[in-house]
C-alpha cells in the first residue's frame, strides 16, 4: 500500500482545504519545494500535487511552484498532478516538465472525448480523479453533483485505457473521520485497474483498514490534513503499511 502525501497549491503556497472550500484554507508552508523534500525524507515514494487555483480556473495557475517542486524532486520519485488540466497541450507540457501522471477530473466527466484522446496520446500517464458523494460523481471543484454513477463511469474510463482511478469521498475529505472503505472497495472490485483511496484518512487505524482490503485492487492512499497536523506520522504509517502488505 503506497501512501502518497498531498501537496495542495493555492497562490503558490502549500495549503489544505476542508471539503474543497477555497475560503477555508489552512496554509501549512510557503515553500512547497521544501515540503516535497520533507516528504521524500519521510519515505514518500510518490507525491500528489493539486493546483487548486487551476481546478477552479480551468487552467494551470501554480506553475512556478510546481516547477520548483519538480526541480527539487528530480527523478527520485514519481509526481502526479491534478487541477485545471483540460487540454492535450497542457498534458504534454506537464509531462515535458517532469510530471509522471496527469490527473483528469472534471474534464473527464464533462468531456469524455478529451479523456479518450488523452489516453491515446499519452498511454500510461493518465489517471482519472473521481470525486463522489453517495455514489454520484461531483464536478467543478465539488460544487456540482451529477447524476453519473461512479462505478459506471469508472468502467467506461477503464475501457478508454486510464492508468488508474483516484476515488475521493467528498463528504469526508479534510475531515479526518476515516476513508469510506465500503465505497472504495465496491469501486475497486468492479474494475481491473488500480484504485487509489483519498479523503478522510485521520489515523494509523485508517491505514490498517485500507491494507486489509488491498487485495481488492486498492493500491494506494492519498493523505493530507492528517500528516500536516501531526495526527498521522507519515514515516511510521508507511512502515506499518509495508509491514501489513508483507514488504
Amino acid at each position: 500500500m503506497l501512501l502518497i502525501p498531498a501537496i495542495d497549491l493555492k497562490d503558490g503556497h502549500c495549503v489544505r482545504l476542508k471539503q474543497g472550500d477555497m475560503d477555508d484554507a489552512t496554509v501549512f508552508s510557503e515553500d512547497p519545494a521544501a515540503m516535497a523534500r520533507h516528504w521524500i525524507e519521510q519515505g514518500a515514494r510518490r507525491l500528489h500535487l493539486v493546483d487548486l487555483n487551476g481546478a477552479f480556473a480551468g487552467k494551470p495557475k501554480n506553475e512556478a511552484a510546481i516547477k520548483a517542486i519538480l526541480k527539487e524532486v528530480g527523478t527520485e520519485i514519481p509526481v502526479q498532478l491534478g487541477g485545471g488540466i483540460r487540454d492535450l497541450d497542457t498534458i504534454e507540457r506537464c509531462l515535458d516538465d517532469g510530471i509522471s501522471y496527469v490527473i483528469i477530473g472534471t474534464a473527464a466527466v464533462k468531456n469524455p472525448g478529451f479523456l479518450h484522446d488523452a489516453c491515446g496520446a499519452f498511454p500510461g500517464h493518465i489517471i482519472v480523479g473521481l470525486d463522489a458523494k453517495d455514489g454520484k460523481v461531483a464536478v467543478d471543484g465539488w460544487s456540482k453533483l451529477t447524476g453519473h454513477d461512479v462505478i459506471d463511469l469508472g468502467k467506461k474510463f477503464e475501457d478508454y485505457g486510464v492508468e488508474g482511478i483516484i476515488y475521493t469521498d467528498i463528504g469526508r475529505d479534510g475531515m479526518l473521520n476515516g476513508v469510506n472503505i465500503e465505497a472504495t472497495v465496491k469501486l475497486a472490485q468492479a474494475l481491473r485497474i488500480p484504485v487509489i483511496a483519498s479523503g478522510g484518512i485521520g489515523c494509523i487505524e485508517d491505514i490498517s483498514a485500507l491494507c486489509a482490503v488491498e487485495a481488492e485492487g486498492i493500491t494506494g492512499a492519498i493523505t493530507g490534513r492528517a500528516i500536516y497536523e501531526g495526527k498521522l506520522d507519515f514515516a511510521k504509517a508507511q512502515a506499518e503499511a509495508d509491514k501489513l502488505s508483507g514488504k
